[in-house]
């Protein structure tokens, strides 16, 4: 009996099933989304030329983001702060859904409202597919991450629920390089994100 083995010359959408394909670690699939949002984050970062720091420990914000600039009015470097969120729960978004509900904790989203700050806070909610084999393709001219991240300011947000509230994602808010570079734009002018 002769097994399929995959044609490593063939790009790694079209290789055949076989033994090797099922072989991905046993890492929870929340701590893989999580990873996943940071690679994501981080790409975008990269793109917008900015810095990325990792307060330690957590205290309900992942990542500060900082934005030097000859343009920025308030000072040369400006910083936010980034709070990641990662879901599976939810489909591919479209530009007819002018937004999606994403659900937070009270005490979460009470950190996210609060205003007035020194450091503008965002959301950025990553829309991943549920099997893992579909979050990534690769080939020789491109990496894709499926599906997108979106970002909102809960700046001044109501708190509406007993324990948790939904909040209001608008999915033009497509957050990539170009969306960050105008973010730190209007608060290096001393606006909001």
């Amino acid at each position: 009996m002769a097994l399929a083995q995959p044609d490593p010359a063939a790009p790694p959408d079209h290789r055949a099933p076989g033994p090797l394909a099922a072989l991905r670690g046993a890492l929870a699939t929340t701590a893989c989304m999580e990873t996943l949002q940071i690679g994501y984050l981080h790409a975008v970062a990269a793109a917008a030329g900015c810095s990325l720091a990792q307060p330690f420990p957590d205290n309900g914000i992942d990542w500060h983001l900082s934005h030097s600039a000859p343009g920025h009015i308030t000072d040369d470097e400006v910083t936010i702060k980034v709070q990641l969120k990662c879901t599976y729960q939810l489909g591919p978004r479209h530009p007819a859904d002018a937004t999606f509900g994403f659900t937070l904790d009270n005490d979460h989203l009470a950190k996210l409202a609060r205003t007035p700050v020194s450091v503008h806070k965002i959301l950025v909610v990553m829309i991943v597919p549920r099997a893992r084999e579909d979050w990534l393709r690769a080939g020789h001219d491109r990496l894709e991450l499926r599906h997108c991240c979106y970002w909102t300011n809960l700046a001044g947000h109501p708190v509406t629920g007993r324990r948790r509230t939904t909040v209001r994602i608008p999915t033009s808010r497509v957050f990539d390089d170009r969306a960050l570079c105008e973010i730190m734009t209007r608060v290096g002018a001393g606006g909001r994100p």
